[in-house]
């Protein structure tokens, strides 16, 4: 997974310092994001070219994680394909758990990749995210629909989501960051865990209890995580609510100084 925070905090640095060798940019005219004017920016040809640049090797790797998430379904779902391979029975939970890892394996793959050779872009923080929620949420929402996993686990799991992204974006509107939580990290592979885990117990019931278990730890987990990204959330908020405060206490008091007649 990329870590956005880091990407646009250095975006920033970069900026301000006027060094503009170490902008992650899309496209290899630098103007194309880091002017505002519509002048500037890149039409016909030009654009396209830009976006055939901003698919480059983890930018493909997050896309083919997409691409992915229907197959998972599928597979589920339909509990297929089931088939003899050199005498060796290959049931669809095994596919189902090869297609989750491999989906997990381009998550680590793509961020290593683009922070190894300096290809992060703004598609790639954009899709990043995207990718990994919608392999998520269709992953345990198929597992529901199987009946392998209680319906009120899945929606805190997928809630927890859908908080963290609202959060983001109200902090971001106001031009705050949110760190990366260590606890969300450790709940993506806890979710990976359970998920191939779950998928097993539908042909190996042995794997019941140990599914069960992993199931608890991502719903503790998502919960935990939650809580932190609120308290970071409301820790900047809060001060940036105290500053205009106090900025329309001193403009206030700033207009009733020059309301006062004068002799």
């Amino acid at each position: 997974m990329r870590d956005t925070t880091s990407v646009v905090a250095h975006w920033s640095c970069s900026k301000s310092s006027g060094d503009t060798g170490a902008r992650t940019v899309d496209s290899p005219n630098i103007e194309v994001y880091s002017e505002s004017d519509p002048s500037r920016r890149p039409v016909g040809a030009d654009a396209s070219r830009d976006l055939v640049s901003a698919m480059n090797l983890p930018n493909s790797l997050t896309v083919l994680r997409i691409f992915f998430v229907p197959l998972l379904v599928v597979v589920l779902l339909t509990r297929e394909p089931n088939f003899d391979f050199w005498g060796l029975p290959i049931h669809f939970e095994v596919w189902g758990v090869l297609i989750l890892l491999v989906a997990a394996a381009t998550d680590v793959m793509d961020g290593y990749i683009a922070r190894k050779r300096r290809e992060i872009t703004t598609l790639g923080i954009l899709l990043d995210p995207i990718a990994d929620k919608l392999l998520i949420s269709a992953a345990f929402i198929s597992l529901v629909q199987m009946g392998l996993v209680p319906a009120w686990m899945v929606v805190i799991i997928i809630g927890r989501e859908f908080i963290v992204v609202g959060l983001r974006e109200i902090a971001s509107v106001e031009g705050l960051l949110i760190p990366a939580s260590p606890l969300g990290k450790l709940k993506m592979i806890l979710q990976v865990l359970a998920g191939c885990a779950v998928i097993l117990t539908a042909k190996y019931s042995a794997l019941m209890p140990l599914g069960t278990v992993l199931l608890w730890l991502v719903v503790l987990f998502a919960v935990g995580s939650a809580a932190h990204y609120f308290q970071m959330f409301w820790s900047q908020i809060d001060v940036r609510v105290q500053q205009r405060r106090r900025s329309v206490i001193l403009v206030k008091h700033e207009e009733k100084r020059q309301d006062v007649p004068t002799r």
